[in-house]
């Protein structure tokens, strides 16, 4: 098996990134604004286990409202500011997605979503990844999304970000609303916490 190091402050264009992601497909990759590859480590069980909680949850709202389209973690976005980001669970309204070409859909979509989830793991709390996790919901929302959710289950906590608002947190919250972003739909917590 053959191993990287990445120095720290090494910077790769987003050409390069794109080359790196069509070459190295067993690597989760993102891209920072300002050029810094990140590895992303594979996704333990429970982490594991809850995301796919999250997205058939999205997937199944999505599916009857018929708005727009679901995203898994491994779907690459490339945001206005040139990051390159992967969120947990993400979602398109459909007028925006059917704007982009066949091959902008097949590719990595220039697109940023309407909705995203970020699910802190054990590993980001173990590895202190945790205000990462806030930068990247902060660049998130400066890119264009309208409504994302970071959830921290074993502080069962939510922060949500909004475009011009301040970051709300909910403790111990049973549901979420999907607001106007995603009207009608309710996240139940019950499985993530």
């Amino acid at each position: 098996m053959e191993t990287i190091t990445i120095p720290k402050g090494f910077r790769v264009t987003s050409e390069q990134f794109d080359q790196l992601a069509q070459a190295e497909q067993l690597v989760r990759m993102e891209l920072t604004k300002d050029g810094e590859l990140i590895i992303m480590s594979p996704t333990e069980g429970t982490a594991g286990r809850k995301n796919s909680r999250l997205t058939q949850q999205v997937r199944n709202w999505a599916d009857s409202d018929g708005t727009g389209e679901v995203f898994d973690s491994s779907t690459v976005f490339v945001f206005p500011n040139g990051a390159r980001r992967s969120p947990d669970v993400s979602w398109i309204k459909l007028e925006r997605w059917n704007q982009l070409t066949q091959g902008q859909q097949d590719g990595f979509p220039p697109i940023a979503p309407d909705f995203i989830i970020e699910l802190v793991s054990p590993s980001d709390l173990k590895n202190q990844r945790y205000e990462d996790l806030q930068a990247k919901m902060e660049e998130y929302v400066d890119n264009g999304v309208r409504l994302g959710w970071l959830i921290e289950p074993s502080a069962k906590t939510v922060e949500i970000y909004r475009v011009g608002q301040q970051v709300e947190i909910l403790n111990n919250p049973q549901t979420l609303s999907g607001e106007d972003i995603l009207p009608g739909f309710v996240l139940n917590l019950s499985e993530i916490f």
